[in-house]
């Protein structure tokens, strides 16, 4: 690079980094000729086969959208907004992109749901999420402004504005984001209850900002470009430790929403470590009505003596993100006018900031509970059938660091439970009567899982003393298929010698449907009566049979809205079975059907269903399986199948795969979606996989 084009490229770095946004200049064909501070999601989108032309829809036509001389903003495939300058060079036309940022939360929190759970899964979230940029249009602005002496003409500009308005000015902060993998934090125990009373008070207007102490405004402005390098629990109890100290306050608490109530992330002061709950919904109207007041809440504590009248007071400040509450500031006491004008001013301001480190740590978890799901399924397929309860008890208390375990099934004439494994008891749990009275039972019955911190602070009865547990927490969780509740795994003393929270029972959320099939499948065996065995099994091939598939599915599909996990179904069809039945006859027709089931035994995952479908069809539910997972795995089938020592000719299989989505969400859609995605397969040649896109057409998925 010669020393004029070097001096350009510092002055374009310099300009990205210093308004946090990335600038990227392309020639009249759509070439990158200069790119600073690209956001990682553009590089990742734009360097994929899959995904960069949909990204060309908007940025590949950025040059010839800027023939007349004039700029103008959009939002692009990603959900980024980007302003497309007409810039020369020596005579020579460019187009420079700046921008590429989010301009809220909300646009970040869409982006962030395709990678976990959407279109995007497929992607790494430590590179996907390298570089991502937040910013108002102030950061976009400003670059341009720098960038004017190389603007073809001086026209006055036709900006095309983005659907969603950024925020006001007085509201912007620029934060780039860099990947954190957090290290969460177990929240308080909450157990007090409060009801809500509205603030009559009404603040004055916020003071100017010129107005206000030097050094506090330092202190915010430091406090801001910390953020990017935290983890959200850091960066929580970091906010209230300066609005602690700014305020003269002396107790506050972090809420964060958690589906529709409120858990405590952090808290300060007398508050730490205090027993709270708020007795409010999330999206409680009053709170709400606050908000749009500029209001605090007041909550006051209920006392048991009513007569006393109310306890202590919590003011809480509601933080909204992108129209949706996200989580909320508790200061104890009642607050000033003034001071509460900058806590709700300050809550405006960091919620976005927040949000995106909430995200951030939510991809990160999920990351994590993939990689331990696809090893906890690779060891449930090594596990001997003939210890199988010890050994699926064994590698569970692994996962989540527990030295004692059980796993009680429940009694098929009763509502009672009985062992059938236990890690490092001190007792003899086979025997035990009313083994799970105290806890397991209710649990079985109200088919949802309990975390306890420390039993001693519950109304729980705490175990006998010669059973010698070493910690007072523990986990129960019931194990379902649909409505059956098959049995309860509990978890106790663990290896740390800290507590049990909410990370160890998100793990077990995401391995216990597998945990489930497990079981289902081994019961089905150890049944007494063949005849219930040989209903849901098909007496060729070995494999489950239509009708278990069928029922199974539906009762995945209700797992799969409830929790929000991807599910996928894969049809496969041997190809041209007809012909060789009519060639080589019927026994070798068997036979061959016989090693196809053979290979999808080997190839499948534990909490794979495999099942016979009809005739020469075999149908597998993958559950927790994005269909960019499916693909991959219906290829190294495709492949096995291809090669494996067919007795008469050479096998070969067609495949089609589809997954839920908000348009296939009952059985009968999702059986039309793979077949129609088989039907592709076939029409492509056969010996290929198809994936059902959504639109009514398929495409082919390149497995490398």
């Amino acid at each position: 690079m010669s020393p004029p084009a070097l001096k350009k490229q510092r002055m374009l770095d310099r300009l990205a980094e210093d308004n946090g946004v990335a600038v990227v200049v392309l020639d009249e064909n759509s070439r990158e000729v200069s790119v600073s501070n690209n956001n990682s999601i553009c590089r990742a989108l734009t360097s994929s086969p899959i995904f960069a032309p949909r990204c060309a829809e908007y940025c590949g036509v950025a040059f010839r959208n800027t023939e007349s001389g004039e700029e103008f903003e959009y939002r692009c495939y990603a959900g980024l907004t980007c302003r497309a300058v007409p810039v020369a060079d020596r005579g020579k036309r460019f187009v420079a992109i700046v921008g590429r940022t989010f301009t809220t939360a909300d646009d970040y929190r869409q982006a962030t749901e395709k990678a976990i759970s959407g279109e995007w899964r497929e992607f790494q979230a430590n590179e996907f999420f390298e570089n991502v940029l937040l910013d108002g249009v102030s950061g976009i602005n400003k670059a341009i402004t720098e960038l004017s002496k190389y603007r073809v003409t001086e026209k006055k500009s036709k900006v095309i504005p983005a659907p969603s308005p950024p925020p006001s000015p007085k509201q912007q902060t620029t934060t780039r984001i860099d990947q954190q993998i957090p290290a969460p934090k177990s929240g308080a125990d909450v157990r007090s209850s409060s009801e809500t009373h509205p603030s009559g008070e009404h603040p004055q207007r916020p003071a100017p900002a010129k107005d206000r102490p030097i050094d506090e405004a330092r202190a915010l402005r430091s406090l801001y470009e910390r953020l990017g390098k935290l983890d959200y629990e850091t960066a929580c109890g970091g906010l209230l430790e300066f609005l602690r100290t700014s305020y003269g306050l002396d107790s506050l608490v972090w809420f964060e929403r958690k589906d529709d109530h409120f858990e405590i992330v952090a808290a300060t002061g007398g508050l730490r470590g205090a027993p709270i709950r708020v007795g409010i919904a999330a999206d409680n109207a009053r709170l709400l009505d606050a908000w749009r007041r500029r209001l605090p809440l007041e909550l006051r504590e209920r006392i048991a003596d009513r007569s006393l009248g109310y306890g202590r007071t919590l003011s809480l400040f509601a933080s909204i993100v992108g129209g949706e509450m996200r989580g909320a500031i508790g200061v104890e006491g009642r607050v000033s006018a003034e001071t509460s004008t900058e806590i709700m001013r300050f809550c405006r301001r960091i919620g976005p900031q927040l949000e995106i480190l909430r995200l951030n740590r939510e991809i990160a978890s999920r990351e994590w509970l993939s990689r331990a799901t696809s090893r906890f399924t690779e060891s449930l397929k090594r596990i001997d059938a003939e210890d199988f309860w010890t050994h699926v008890t064994q590698v569970s208390a692994e996962l989540v660091q527990s030295e004692r375990a059980s796993l009680l099934v429940r009694k098929e004439q009763s509502e009672g439970l009985y062992a059938k494994a236990a890690i490092g008891a001190k007792v003899d749990l086979f025997v035990e009567p009313g083994i799970g009275r105290r806890v397991a039972q209710s649990v079985l019955q109200a088919g949802k899982p309990i975390v306890v911190g420390d039993i001693t602070r519950t109304r729980m009865s705490s175990a006998p003393e010669e059973w010698r547990y070493k910690t007072s927490s523990f986990i129960s969780y019931p194990l379902l298929i649909g409505e059956r509740r098959l049995a309860v795994m509990n978890f106790t003393d663990k290896a740390t010698g800290s507590a049990f929270e909410e990370r160890d029972l998100e793990l077990l959320d995401a391995i216990a449907p597998h945990i489930a099939v497990a079981i289902d499948r081994t019961s089905l065996k150890d049944m007494a009566g063949e005849f219930e065995q040989l209903s849901v099994t098909d007496a060729l091939t070995g494999l489950l049979n239509r009708r278990y598939l069928e029922k199974r599915l539906s009762e995945e599909i209700q797992r799969s809205k409830r929790h929000r996990f991807p599910m996928t179904l894969m049809l496969l069809d041997v190809d041209d079975f007809k012909s060789y039945n009519d060639s080589f006859g019927h026994p070798a027709g068997d036979a061959a059907l016989k090693i196809v089931a053979g290979v999808l035994q080997d190839i499948l995952r534990g909490a794979d269903v495999a099942a016979r479908y009809g005739g020469e069809e075999f149908a597998i539910l993958l559950p927790q399986t994005t269909s960019s997972e499916a693909a991959a795995i219906a290829e190294r089938l495709r492949q096995r199948i291809e090669h494996a020592d067919f007795p008469k000719r050479k096998v070969t299989v067609s495949i089609g795969i589809a997954s839920c989505s908000n348009d296939i969400e009952t059985p009968d859609d999702l059986v039309a979606a793979a077949d129609h995605a088989l039907y592709e397969a076939k029409d492509h040649g056969r010996n290929n996989v198809q994936i059902y896109d959504g639109y009514g057409k398929s495409f082919n998925d390149k497995i490398n």
